[in-house]
């Protein structure tokens, strides 16, 4: 099935912070599901650190941007998963709230001042426990790297299927 519309899904983290690598892993497990088949072809699946730059660059032009990345939260439920609209709701960041230096939120604000967002943006937040230096997620995150890549998958067959109705 051929793409109508452009989705890019980026997974923004290190994958040599524990933790941090949550979004490149759900990235990972996307990228297995479009080779079985799971995935309608022409999505593009992508990595990054998290700069504003970078970030901005790969969502614009997307119909649908589709963000994955770790998050701390106190107190902190790791694996506990988060779903954001950015581009619907005004939000309100306080300085760097990610180990990617500005953050995800200066990103969004950045794209809003440039008028660079993609037509809809979503972020998943994935609750971390650990973001030393190291290899290999902590249990609980890992545990919802597979079950947050099945949702995102969901969520762009639903996008899919309203654009589709729309047209």
């Amino acid at each position: 099935m051929a793409m109508p519309h452009h989705i890019t899904v980026i997974g923004v983290g290190n994958e040599f912070r524990r933790d941090d690598g949550a979004g490149p892993s759900v990235v990972a497990r996307l990228r297995e599901r479009a080779v079985l088949g799971a995935l309608p072809t022409g999505i593009r699946l992508v990595c990054c650190g998290g700069e504003p730059g970078r970030l901005i660059e790969l969502w614009a032009g997307a119909a649908l941007a589709v963000v994955v990345d770790a998050a701390l939260a106190l107190p902190g439920h790791p694996g506990r998963i988060h779903r954001l609209e950015p581009c619907e709701y005004p939000i309100r960041y306080g300085g760097a709230a990610s180990s990617h230096g500005l953050g995800l939120g200066s990103a969004v604000e950045l794209a809003r001042a440039l008028d660079r967002t993609p037509g809809c943006l979503v972020v998943y937040a994935i609750e971390g426990a650990d973001g030393s230096p190291g290899t290999g997620l902590t249990p609980a995150v890992a545990a919802s790297v597979g079950p947050l890549a099945e949702r995102i998958e969901k969520e762009i067959t639903q996008y899919l299927a309203r654009a589709q109705g729309e047209a």
